[in-house]
């Protein structure tokens, strides 16, 4: 147990959170944020850390990352001043920023953290935009939920030949 407890240690010592995206990392900033091939000018929001890793695997996302830190709540006693939800908006005022990518889960509180912060983005003049959401790659409609059927009908898109 003691090389365990000198490895947790040691991680404890040398892992720091980000102050730009809120990522975790050896280095600040991050090693997203120090990354020049990136695209500056695109920020995906996320609530977890978790979440940031699960989109780095896909290998898809070019841009930079913003992590809140959780979601609003109300019954958890979670306000926006909880929230990394003011680096945000600071971050939205920078003149390379165009866009802004709500990848908030879609649950009710990462639903209603979205809707805050389109709302205090309103005032910028940068695209806010929210994943897609529906029928997954190799999903069958007939193991689907409700929700997931009535979204991914709302969403639909026209067919690109």
């Amino acid at each position: 147990m003691q090389p365990l407890g000198q490895a947790l240690d040691a991680v404890a010592e040398t892992v720091k959170t980000c102050p730009t995206c809120g990522n975790i990392d050896t280095d600040t900033p991050c090693s997203i944020c120090r990354d020049e091939e990136r695209d500056p000018a695109i920020i995906c929001v996320l609530e977890e850390v978790g979440d940031l890793w699960a989109l780095e695997r896909t290998g898809s996302f070019k841009g930079r990352y913003h992590v809140l830190g959780g979601h609003l709540s109300a019954l958890d006693g979670i306000g926006p001043e909880d929230l990394n939800i003011g680096g945000l908006i600071d971050r939205a005022g920078r003149d390379e920023v165009r866009e802004i990518i709500l990848a908030t889960n879609l649950t009710v509180d990462g639903q209603t953290t979205a809707h805050y912060i389109a709302e205090r983005l309103a005032e910028t003049d940068v695209r806010v935009t929210r994943l897609a959401h529906g029928v997954p790659v190799g999903g069958e409609l007939d193991y689907l939920d409700d929700g997931t059927l009535t979204a991914a009908l709302r969403s639909r898109q026209s067919l690109q030949i």
